[in-house]
């Protein structure tokens, strides 16, 4: 009867064991994978070259990333990049960083193309002026993929920046009690749309009201991940916000 028992005892405990070494070596391998980021950037009022290579070298100690940057589009409020041509541009990518400047380009068929690769399931990064970007679009195609919509900012000060989720991991780290700016622009939020939650929020000089700063948005699915603050040079400079895009970028690629 033993003997029977036997093969059925030890089916049971290999059933109820934990994984593998194997499974375990797979999963391990997955998370430490270099994530491939596309920045999009370019465009009107900031200094775009100077970002790039802030943000690609101050994210190397958060962990393997492969970068790839376009910068195109030119210098002004109005221009278009080729890449989006491509119905596939955002294929080869674990997450797009958008940190663009184009406010009149309102072309909606040209937006589509966009957006329509992050409904697909790409997640994204949006940075200070994309949230100005295609703001002469008619449409709210552009607005509700970034979960904000915003037409203005205030002007430039040292604002104290307060979380209100901060056990989000996109805000792993963030100064307590606030996080203070560099000299930056506050961007007035019109509407915080209804997928988006609000993370940390700062007070406008002029009115009086608290601004949504640093957001997350689900855009029919996809992870975005978003601050409206990145105007100056000094901002880019400062730790603290290098560390919040770093944790940003993880959440919104799954990592």
């Amino acid at each position: 009867m033993k003997s029977r028992l036997l093969p059925i005892l030890l089916a049971l405990v290999a059933f109820l064991a934990p994984p593998t070494r194997a499974a375990d070596a797979a999963k391990t391998t997955a998370s430490a994978k270099s994530l491939r980021a596309l920045l999009i950037t370019g465009g009107c009022c900031h200094d775009y070259a100077f970002q790039a290579k802030t943000l690609t070298e101050g994210l190397k100690k958060f962990g393997d990333i492969t970068w790839t940057i376009v910068n195109e589009g030119g210098n002004t409020t109005k221009g278009q990049i080729k890449l989006y041509d491509n119905p596939d541009w955002a294929k080869p990518y674990d997450v797009v960083v958008h940190n663009e400047c184009f406010a009149d380009t309102d072309d909606p068929a040209y937006v589509a193309k966009i957006v329509a690769a992050h409904r697909a399931g790409v997640p994204a990064v949006v940075i200070h002026c994309a949230m100005h970007t295609y703001r002469a679009l008619k449409e709210d195609t552009w607005r509700e993929f970034l979960g904000v919509t915003s037409r203005k900012h205030d002007h430039q000060s040292n604002y104290p920046v307060r979380p209100v989720l901060a056990d989000h991991p996109a805000l792993k780290n963030f100064p307590s009690p606030a996080w203070t700016t560099p000299m930056d622009e506050l961007y007035v939020i019109e509407k915080l749309w209804p997928n988006a939650q609000a993370l940390a929020v700062a007070k406008s000089e002029k009115d009086g009201n608290d601004y949504p700063c640093v957001w997350i948005n689900s855009y029919h699915g996809t992870r975005v991940f978003g601050t409206t603050f990145g105007h100056s040079n000094a901002t880019w400079s400062d730790p603290a916000f290098i560390t919040l895009l770093a944790h940003g970028l993880h959440w919104a690629a799954g990592r």
